[in-house]
């Protein structure tokens, strides 16, 4: 009778065994990912290249985080943000350097559980991702050079035959079309490139969010941020900022309750610490 119930229990563990080895590729039986929120890790992924919501440094200095796989580290309001969504959960932070474009497909695919990444939640990326409530909200503005013809610009209107452009796949890019008689420029991957066009005169200013543009300025004298008294006409999913999460990700409603707790004062002082401590390169 003993032996029959050896027996008996080492087949129960095979199957308990076998069972658990399916379950380990985090897939289900059509190979897709699934959201289980039983690792110990929380893999955001972002840019690391928009200040001030998120930028890559040699350091730790300021509360940067490590690059996952890079021997640098991002920081910025995001990364703060991140931190304390991380913190919440109880789940270790890690941060995975990844270029806009590839954002959405690398969490889809379930190569990173969310994004952090002043991403605005449109109704086109809700097609595919979900997200949570918003933890930022901004205007647009105009980057220009200082001293130059539009430095003085109270309308978007005025930029008519500027040279203008905006990121690739945002919708700072969209809404160029509503200055009449704009030179509308190619989009570009990334402010840091826009920048550079900027301060060699290829384009004579690119749309951003007011944090993006006040960190401009205090990155290089020789720019400019316009605010409009006449400006863009723009929805609230387009200026809010929210987390991008995997369709019905069981991290959705915790991270809510996180940024619940999270004041108006401390998101305004984050940023503020944000624009304070970017890297001058940025």
């Amino acid at each position: 009778m003993k032996g029959r119930t050896s027996l008996l229990l080492i087949m129960l563990l095979s199957i308990i065994m076998v069972l658990v080895g399916c379950g380990t590729d985090g897939s289900n039986e059509e190979g897709e990912a699934l959201d289980t929120d039983e690792s110990e890790t929380f893999v955001v992924g972002l840019e690391c290249a928009y200040a001030p919501f998120n930028w890559t440094q040699n350091d730790d200095s300021n509360g940067g985080v490590r690059i996952e796989g890079d021997s640098e580290y991002a920081g910025g309001y995001d990364v703060e943000i991140a931190k304390r969504i991380a913190e919440g959960l109880g789940k270790e932070l890690v941060i995975v350097k990844i270029e806009w474009d590839g954002l959405v497909p690398a969490l889809t695919s379930g190569k990173i559980d969310a994004i952090i990444a002043g991403m605005s939640p449109t109704a086109e990326r809700k097609e595919t991702i979900d997200f949570s409530d918003i933890y930022y909200k901004s205007d647009l503005v105009m980057v220009v050079k200082k001293g130059g013809e539009y430095e003085n610009a109270t309308s978007i209107q005025d930029f008519s035959g500027a040279k203008i452009t905006a990121q690739l796949n945002t919708f700072h890019y969209t809404v160029i079309d509503q200055i009449e008689g704009v030179d509308k420029q190619t989009a570009m991957d990334n402010f840091s490139a826009m920048r550079v066009a900027l301060e060699s005169g290829v384009i004579d200013g690119y749309i951003s969010e007011r944090p993006e543009g006040v960190s401009a300025e205090s990155a290089n004298e020789n720019f400019k941020m316009v605010e409009f008294t006449d400006g863009f006409e723009t929805s609230d999913e387009d200026t809010a900022i929210a987390v991008g999460l995997r369709k019905g990700s069981e991290l959705t409603e915790r991270i809510n309750k996180i940024l619940a707790g999270i004041s108006e004062e401390e998101r305004m002082e984050i940023m503020d610490n944000a624009i304070k401590n970017q890297p001058a390169a940025e």
